[in-house]
């Protein structure tokens, strides 16, 4: 089968809950991270074969194939298709899925894979609401067959706790730690080559370039963060041990070895294996664990193999659970921060966290990294990537 390369990644800065992002238009943010990865490799636009985009809250101004319209706000043709796909919290992490597999099937050589989520103009669940009087999604023989479910995500992160035996005390210091390690990544600028500015107006009407994820708390104290009680009595999950409501987009560009040659492109890392997979959906959370099993299995490899893991911080109880399960580095995992800090811009979040993996493993000298990210309704996926 054709190897599919990563040959650009791009993000904006995360902007938290009604901050500096959350006025700019979601398919605006879309075009510019478009544009960013068409200008860093220098493709003619009318080369790329397709734009994937993740985007979780498909109403209002994300309705109507967002992708799409991000094409139209960008420096592409019109003759470049779009198409726009949930997979929940994965949903860009599956647009790459989707453009390596396209560019393996040798059907095209050049797939812009992203997602765009603006969490401040349409909160969490705004499509259910939405449409609350037209049904809801969970009746008929789904109730039949999980009676007494809720599919809370945050009911699965506490239930994922006590699985896995993960404490408050162990979710309070990964919290501390993803900031503190946010924090430090951003002070050394080693989110630079993958964060693109976006122009804001301030509140005095300036105007000034975004470019610093909004949500790190820089003097992040461990005993506030433990003092912060549980959001159920007895429970695990607070404010501070999930991740943040942020507004954000990211891209990829994905290639062929053919359009590699043909365009003298620079490839930044190769997809080495891809898995997605169903879990429990009640437990909600639990589909990293049996994701990462199947992609080693299809890749031959150990967790010993892997230099590096991005592990989506939707609840801290998720990658810590993760870490026993599969027998993962603490040190390895969101070396950088995560969700926690740098937030998680729901549809945006997979390509974004696919960017960090690769600038990381680059400037350690690493070869593999696997990213994987936990998803609504119990799916998950998992990517094996190896630097190049």
């Amino acid at each position: 089968m054709a190897e599919a390369y990563i040959v650009a990644a791009v993000r904006t800065a995360g902007g938290k809950k009604n901050g500096r992002l959350s006025k700019v238009h979601p398919a605006d943010m879309g075009g510019r991270v478009i544009d960013a990865v068409v200008e860093r490799t220098g493709v003619a636009p009318e080369k790329v074969d397709d734009v994937i985009f993740g985007c979780v809250s498909q109403i209002g101004p994300q309705a109507f194939n967002v992708a799409r319209t991000s094409i139209m706000s960008s420096c592409l043709p019109e003759s470049v298709p779009g198409v726009t796909i949930d997979r929940q919290c994965g949903s860009s992490q599956q647009a790459i899925h989707f453009a390596a597999q396209a560019v393996m099937s040798g059907t095209q050589d050049l797939v812009i894979a992203g997602g765009v989520e603006s969490m401040s103009q349409l909160p969490i669940g705004s499509p259910v609401l939405a449409a609350k009087e037209l049904g809801n999604p969970f009746t008929g023989e789904i109730s039949k067959r999980y009676p007494s479910a809720t599919f809370s995500q945050f009911h699965g992160a506490e239930r994922m706790a006590e699985k896995y035996g993960v404490s408050k005390a162990e979710l309070d210091q990964f919290a501390y730690d993803s900031h503190k390690r946010g924090a430090a990544a951003t002070q050394a600028g080693r989110f630079s080559d993958e964060i693109i500015p976006v122009p804001v107006t301030l509140e005095d009407g300036s105007q000034e370039d975004h470019v610093v994820d909004e949500g790190i708390r820089w003097e992040a104290e461990l005993d506030a963060i433990k003092a912060l009680e549980p959001l159920q009595e007895g429970g695990h999950i607070s404010a501070a041990n999930a991740s943040q409501i942020t507004d954000g987009a990211s891209a990829v560009m994905i290639a062929s070895e053919a359009a590699v040659k043909e365009l003298g492109l620079t490839p930044l890392a190769r997809i080495h294996a891809m898995a997605v997979v169903g879990s429990d959906p009640t437990m909600v959370l639990e589909g990293p664990i049996p994701a990462t099993e199947k992609v080693l299995k299809q890749a031959g490899m150990s967790m010993a193999d892997i230099d590096l893991y991005e592990v989506n911080e939707a609840f801290g109880s998720v990658p810590l659970a993760w870490m026993k399960a599969v027998g993962a580095d603490y040190e390895k995992m969101n070396v950088n921060g995560g969700a926690q800090a740098l937030g998680h811009p729901l549809g945006a979040t997979g390509s974004k966290l696919m960017g960090t993996l690769v600038y990381e493993l680059k400037r350690r000298g690493g070869k593999y990294g696997l990213l994987t990210i936990c998803e609504g309704l119990g799916t998950a996926n998992a990517t094996i990537i190896e630097a190049l």
